[in-house]
């Protein structure tokens, strides 16, 4: 039987593994660490692959850790190299994480949008959301970003990756339920940015966080971004540009919003700032949100500080 088939019910999992049922359902509702099948009768159904995940995971908390921090560690891959036998099963999840990637990038180039979908399918039934698309969705954009650029592909495949990752996001995004007491957001393109898919990926790292963002997408007239601050009223805008051209006319941007928005917190991200010098970018710098989900929560902390 594959390991991706889900062969053992939750009264099993929790005989074989010393935990009870009801901190497994708890530890599946708050992390999302993984996704167990469902049977006709909408039982759990867990995989070989779950049971790896959940005998690391289980390693950790007996050895000090909270669930929180095993599950941060877990979808960080921060794993301690004098670990042997759990270490090599967190390598093996790993690794197949990488080769879903990168089955993924081939089924795109290939235009071949079921077997796409397949994978996908196949990699939010293992893996958290966090995980799919930080990690395995992210690593896709920068690899097809680049082959773009160096025009390694045409713009007809950046095209139909785009589309395809958009829709299975957006679904995704609809999904997800909002905190109240968080403030707004604005999610959008800098000026004559058509590139989507990073920003894309930050807002579901947003809207995870319970923040209800209003998507915008590609670039939009500098006018119409005045408008939507004045009728949303967001405590954040975030502004994604991927192409060196453009990392000026974003900039200009921000200096024209911070000065008609004194409190509208301002975040910037996109390879585009990772082309120009550090001297173009010295009067923007703490607007900068970083490349990591790391630096992306402590970008977070420090500005809800002072928000909330």
């Amino acid at each position: 039987m594959s390991t991706l088939e889900g062969k053992y019910n939750i009264k099993a999992v929790s005989q074989m593994l010393g935990i009870q049922p009801g901190t497994l359902r708890a530890w599946e509702r708050r992390y999302n660490m993984i996704a167990p099948k469902r049977n006709d009768s909408g039982h759990r159904l867990y995989t070989e692959e779950h049971i790896k995940i959940l005998k690391w995971l289980i390693n950790k908390v007996n050895k000090g850790f909270t669930i929180s921090q095993a599950v941060h560690l877990l979808e960080n891959s921060h794993v301690s190299t004098q670990e042997t036998s759990l270490l090599d099963d967190k390598a093996d999840i790993h690794d197949r994480s990488l080769d879903l990637a990168d089955e993924l990038l081939q089924s795109i180039l290939s235009f071949d949008e079921n077997q796409a979908h397949e994978l996908l399918n196949r990699a939010f039934s293992l893996y958290s959301i966090d995980k799919v698309v930080i990690d395995i969705l992210g690593t896709l954009l920068v690899k097809i970003g680049n082959l773009w650029e160096t025009g390694k592909i045409t713009t007809a495949h950046e095209h139909f990756a785009s589309a395809f990752l958009r829709s299975r996001m957006g679904m995704i995004l609809h999904t997800l339920p909002i905190n109240g007491i968080l403030p707004k957001v604005i999610a959008v393109c800098g000026p004559d940015e058509w590139h989507e898919l990073g920003l894309l990926i930050f807002t579901m790292f947003l809207r995870r966080k319970g923040f209800e963002v209003i998507y915008l997408g590609t670039s939009i007239p500098e006018d119409d971004i005045d408008v939507v601050l004045d009728q949303v009223k967001p405590k954040f805008l975030f502004l994604a540009c991927t192409l060196e051209e453009n990392v000026s006319k974003t900039l200009a941007l921000v200096d024209h919003l911070r000065v008609k928005y004194e409190q509208l917190e301002i975040g910037l991200g996109g390879s585009g700032f990772n082309k120009v010098t550090i001297e173009a970018l010295t009067a923007h710098q703490n607007y900068l949100l970083g490349e990591t989900k790391s630096e992306w929560e402590q970008w977070l902390k420090s500005k809800l500080a002072s928000v909330i």
